[in-house]
């Protein structure tokens, strides 16, 4: 699987697109405002920089795609009024990074609504705001040198540069799971490790110094890589896949070499990598949760809570399904998905996706 031409959510905004299915990543969003305005505070305070240059890496499209950049620009302004600064509003130069597949046009079509809302919501209007699509995998350069000032992610980063190799034996399983042989653990963890430890050095190069970066994985608590809190929503799906195994409209041995290219970490494990690669230090790392189902707390959005998993989960899963078992299965996977969601959401209580976010700032280089 060449992943960084194959992910990617899907696009527009029907009724299966990642526009119509993100509630829940734009709750993490909401969750992490306060670690962000934090971060963007001191780099305003320490830098006051004319023009302020802001990186979203793995952007996506939808309604959650400038919510980052206008909380952002707003505590922007904020801070300049509270200081009293007299000269005019910063300037902004928005980065939004995704890879190849993602659907920019869907960006640039609603980026004069981003704009003019924007205007709206800060009394007198706002300082000028340049906004860039930058395609590319993060797991490389894709900035010039010490541009950056405040560079964000969520939910980009458990996303591997491809599928570990050597796990063929991960027979049954798509991921990691209890009954993966301790290969398939260690192959995973080792990609995650040299994959997190590039970005960082990556990043470094385009960071200024005393800039910050706020990056949300999916993650665990856990410091199994085994645990259900990580590892059983993707497993519920290979239940689905191996139900159309046994009926033959899988070939089983398609099915042992789909392996979905993402890992999910925990604090420690990213703790480590920020330290081991030395160039930026940690100011602030947590963790909170969030239910499976997204509106699970909204009384307005009844029935069945395997519906909207399973809707969420779409957007997400259905380009590796569709490039590796092809589009013909994909109705009948996730409508099996959905029952089997429904099905133990209506049992367990192991229901929750857990976020690690991290809040680092680019230290000062020593010659």
């Amino acid at each position: 699987m060449d992943v960084a031409h194959v992910l990617h959510m899907n696009g527009g905004d029907g009724e299966t697109s990642y526009a119509r299915n993100s509630y829940l990543q734009r709750k993490v969003i909401c969750l992490t405002k306060g670690i962000r305005e934090e971060a963007i505070r001191k780099v305003y305070c320490s830098k006051i920089p004319r023009s302020l240059v802001i990186a979203d890496l793995g952007c996506s499209s939808g309604p959650n795609t400038f919510l980052v950049v206008s909380q952002v620009i707003m505590a922007v302004e904020k801070l300049w009024r509270e200081l009293k600064h007299d000269d005019e509003s910063p300037e902004y130069q928005v980065l939004m990074n995704d890879l190849p597949g993602n659907d920019f046009n869907n960006i640039f079509k609603s980026l004069h609504l981003f704009l003019e809302r924007l205007s709206r919501q800060v009394e007198g209007g706002i300082g000028p705001c340049y906004v860039n699509g930058v395609p590319g995998s993060f797991y490389g350069r894709i900035f010039p040198t010490n541009t950056l000032h405040f560079v964000h992610s969520s939910y980009s980063l458990m996303w591997l540069s491809q599928v570990p190799e050597g796990v063929e034996n991960n027979k049954g399983n798509i991921y990691m799971w209890s009954t993966s042989p301790l290969n398939v653990f260690e192959a995973y963890y080792e990609q995650f490790q040299r994959d997190f430890s590039w970005f960082l050095k990556c990043r470094a190069q385009e960071v200024v110094e005393g800039g910050c970066m706020v990056l949300t994985f999916l993650g665990r608590r856990s410091e199994d890589p085994s645990s259900k809190e990580c590892c059983y929503i993707w497993q519920l799906l290979a239940m689905a896949l191996n139900e159309m195994v046994a009926e033959g409209i899988i070939k089983e041995e398609d099915m042992d070499k789909f392996n979905i290219p993402q890992y999910t970490p925990s604090p420690w494990e990213v703790k480590s990598e920020v330290m081991k690669e030395g160039s930026f230090s940690i100011d602030r790392l947590e963790v909170s949760e969030v239910h499976w189902n997204p509106f699970n707390d909204d009384d307005s959005f009844s029935g069945d809570g395997g519906y909207h998993v399973a809707n969420l989960m779409r957007p997400v899963a259905e380009p590796l399904l569709a490039n590796h078992f092809g589009e013909a299965i994909i109705e009948d996977a996730f409508r099996r998905y959905q029952r089997i969601l429904t099905s133990v959401m209506s049992k367990e209580t192991t229901t929750m996706f857990i976020n690690v976010s991290v809040s680092m700032t680019r230290t000062v280089v020593v010659s």
